[in-house]
């Protein structure tokens, strides 16, 4: 890949983009090392900032998955272009931002928390927990605008919007009520800790929808379970609408490769 290229990287947050493709089988037989080309790409796209999964998709909206991100975007268009020149043909794609929530809990929240939930006054008590979460919250939002994904089993993308129709406006509600909508529905989420890795990327101004859901679980059932659950909290009851679904086996490149049957 040619890295001479000028860097464009955001002031805040990684280039994210999801590849969808179908392998050309036509041209796979006249061209044989389709699949040399692809890990060429991926050997020469990642770094020690530029990430790169593979996966094979189930169902017929497409053969193979790519979600690549990184400070550079690029680093990131230039990865697509080498993508091209293998035998595979693009379906779709989704290109986003990492971010950090406008709704995230702040010092002074979890001050309120303790106060109000865990019935914490005394100023040590409550200094010795805020301790505690700080180094946790700060974990929190490196992994938000820098994340290192795993190789979990599965995983699932879709994008999403927030309603604006009559009866159900969410850019109409007050800040605190959002945060606090938000708050609630962050709560669900977190009842998943472990089992479900949540990457929310923002895409407002630069793709179709507002955010992409990035979900990587072992057990795709935490898959359905996640998002089945999240439909009954408010902020997806009443004002979320949803982009296509793709679901699919994370595997090393070679193996995602071998599996949608390019060589």
């Amino acid at each position: 890949m040619d890295t001479s290229k000028e860097r464009v990287e955001p002031s805040v947050g990684w280039g994210v983009l999801h590849l969808f493709y179908r392998v050309d089988a036509a041209r796979a037989e006249q061209e044989p090392g389709g699949a040399k080309r692809v890990l060429d790409a991926i050997d020469g796209f990642v770094d020690d900032d530029h990430q790169v999964l593979t996966y094979a998709v189930l169902g017929h909206k497409a053969d193979l998955g790519v979600l690549a991100l990184g400070p550079d975007l690029a680093r990131l268009q230039a990865f697509e272009q080498e993508l091209s020149l293998a035998p595979i043909i693009p379906t779709w794609s989704y290109v986003s931002l990492t971010e950090q929530s406008e709704y995230g809990a702040t010092e002074d929240d979890e001050r309120k928390r303790l106060a109000d939930e865990d019935e914490l006054t005394d100023p040590a008590e409550v200094e010795e927990r805020l301790v505690t979460w700080r180094e946790r919250i700060e974990h929190y939002r490196e992994q938000r605008i820098h994340p290192r994904l795993p190789m979990k089993r599965t995983i699932c993308f879709y994008p999403m919007s927030k309603r604006r129709s009559a009866d159900a406006n969410w850019y109409d509600l007050p800040f605190d009520e959002r945060k606090k909508l938000m708050a609630g529905h962050a709560k669900v989420g977190r009842t998943y800790a472990g089992r479900v890795l949540q990457l929310i990327t923002g895409s407002t101004g630069i793709d179709d929808w507002e955010w992409g859901v990035t979900l990587l679980a072992d057990d795709p059932a935490a898959l359905k379970e996640i998002v089945y659950e999240m439909r009954f909290d408010e902020v997806s009851a009443r004002f979320a609408e949803f982009g296509p679904f793709y679901t699919g086996l994370v595997l090393e490149p070679r193996d995602a490769l071998a599996r949608i049957g390019l060589e």
